[in-house]
């Protein structure tokens, strides 16, 4: 556990955060081995360079997907730099916590996993290191959230596959395609031909299995607090998601229909297949409807069928990604816990 005191700075040197998005750039560290006292150096360094708007550290839980939960330490800081070649000092700001983030690790003598393994599951991360400039946080804003490995924890292809003893099959086709090996649309069809003569009880089995990611909940009743719309588009199926979308209380919500014939799964999809081109249209087709444009959008999202929406989005999250994605995001969140987006995006 991290020896971060209470405050890490004093409270004469902070102004009251905003009840909605704090003013300036968002840089956020997140660990179980963040050092207290360089964490104070780090804030002192961003006020010689420049001002600092206020310091929050919180413990915040994370629920690997195949693991027990533990205790992360974050530390998220409000702040603008003058001291700096561009108008945020984001670039200077992203320097600084990477050297941090280098002494961290070093103390710890952990490597990135990403840095030496880029099959390495994302759940290993030791850090989270991301920074969200200015210009990019407008307000209200519209949360687009992926399901499968980012709203929910599960792939809901591989529950349903274990019901036709094809789980181990499916899965490494489904990573494939999230690392963007595989075109989406083909091999969705290829895994969805494996479920074929499965009964129709299998789509309930499959939703009473499914667990929310630790803080999604918290996340998505951030946003609809403020009355701001929260959309979630799946590559997965919508006789699951319905009943999911409606027990959170969401916006809205696409995903494809399993073809269904005489109460068994018949091992196709009806209709267009809802692929990285499909979000990224939902994405400008709802933001639209609700009077926002894109810029207005916060979108999340894990795999390579998610990028087109990541990059069209004002802030695009890649959330325990696979490298495609994590290397066109604007913000990276390497640990399993949502409730580090909201606090990446200055939500409290």
């Amino acid at each position: 556990m991290s020896d971060l005191p209470a405050r890490s700075v004093s409270a004469d040197d902070l102004r009251p955060a905003s009840p909605d998005l704090p003013p300036g750039t968002i840089a956020m560290i997140a660990g179980q081995h963040l050092n207290g006292g360089l964490m104070r150096a780090l804030t002192a360094e961003f006020s010689r360079r420049g001002e600092v708007n206020a310091v929050e550290q919180r413990s915040v839980t994370v629920r690997p997907s195949n693991g027990e939960p533990y205790e992360i330490q974050a530390v998220r800081w409000s702040l603008a730099l003058a001291d700096s070649d561009d108008d945020y000092g984001s670039q200077l700001i992203v320097s600084l916590l990477e050297d941090a983030a280098e002494q961290l690790r070093a103390e710890s003598g952990n490597t990135p996993a990403s840095a030496t393994d880029h099959n390495a599951d994302p759940d290993d991360a030791d850090l989270t290191v991301t920074v969200l400039p200015a210009q990019l946080r407008p307000d209200p804003v519209m949360l687009l959230l992926d399901v499968d490995s980012t709203l929910i924890d599960q792939e809901v292809i591989e529950l349903l596959a274990a019901h036709a003893g094809r789980e181990r099959d499916v899965a490494a086709v489904t990573e494939r395609a999230m690392r963007g090996e595989l075109d989406f649309a083909a091999s969705l069809h290829e895994r969805v031909a494996t479920l074929a003569g499965l009964p129709e009880s299998v789509l309930e089995s499959a939703g009473g299995a499914i667990t929310l990611t630790q803080g999604a909940r918290e996340l998505t009743r951030g946003f609809l607090r403020r009355d701001w719309p929260v959309h979630v588009v799946s590559g997965g199926f919508s006789q699951v998601l319905a009943p999911l979308a409606d027990e959170l209380g969401l916006s809205g919500y696409r995903a494809n229909d399993l073809g269904i014939v005489q109460h068994q799964l018949d091992g196709t999809v009806v209709g267009a297949v809802v692929d990285r081109a499909a979000k990224k249209e939902y994405l400008a087709e709802h933001s639209a409807r609700h009077g926002l444009g894109p810029d207005n959008v916060v979108a999340v999202g894990d795999g390579a069928n998610d990028l087109d929406m990541v990059r069209a989005a004002g802030v695009g999250v890649a959330f325990c990604a696979k490298p495609a994605l994590a290397a066109k995001a604007d913000l990276v969140i390497s640990h399993r816990s949502l409730e580090l987006v909201g606090l990446a995006l200055g939500l409290d």
